[in-house]
């Protein structure tokens, strides 16, 4: 199935996994995740677009100047005495305005991280599918060497490490395992709390 896959990939795209040398093989590699990248951007909503280039516009040194330059053009016309304020000391406009753009700009903000939150979840996803993919591939070539070794003769006995290598990983029981682990070590470091409060 896995192999059906990549023959269909390798027709649509006759350069794809036709590396050369290493720097081919990561300049490949580069211009997948680029492509996942692009396919993301495009896909995002005019919300999420907006929101983004807030932020990202926000994140700048521009927005930093301009707003030290509009504070000072604020404060000055409205502390000289030779402008007619409209805003005199404390500013109470001026704080208005103020905090109403830190609610939009905190708004934008959140929606761009929960839309970068999405990608980098979706990323893990890929990650963890590409490792099992690798761990299964990895388990298959050990029980062909396995099998290639008892017919060549060169089957030195069972090394019970190669078996446990050789069984198919299940990431339920690994996830178990790091939950244990997890509540094996919060436990000991209550205890140790408790022993030191007391």
């Amino acid at each position: 199935m896995k192999i059906s896959g990549r023959r269909r990939q390798a027709d649509r795209d006759p350069g794809y996994r036709q590396a050369e040398t290493g720097a081919d093989v990561t300049r490949q590699n580069v211009q997948a995740m680029r492509k996942l990248e692009q396919a993301s951007m495009a896909k995002r909503t005019g919300a999420d677009r907006v929101a983004s280039a807030i932020a990202r516009f926000c994140g700048s040194m521009t927005f930093v100047w301009l707003h030290v330059v509009i504070f000072i053009a604020w404060i000055s016309y409205n502390s000289l005495p030779w402008f007619d304020a409209f805003d005199p000391y404390p500013f109470t406009f001026l704080t208005l305005v103020v905090s109403l753009e830190a609610i939009f700009l905190s708004t934008f903000i959140l929606i761009s991280q929960n839309y970068d939150m999405r990608i980098s979840e979706r990323r893990n996803q890929l990650d963890l599918q590409i490792n099992l993919l690798s761990e299964q591939e990895n388990t298959k070539m050990l029980q062909i060497l396995e099998r290639i070794a008892k017919k060549v003769g060169a089957h030195g006995g069972d090394d019970p490490q190669v078996r446990a290598l050789e069984e198919a990983t299940r990431p339920e029981a690994l996830a178990e395992q790091i939950e244990e682990v997890f509540k094996e070590e919060s436990g000991q470091s209550d205890k140790t709390g408790k022993t030191q409060g007391s």
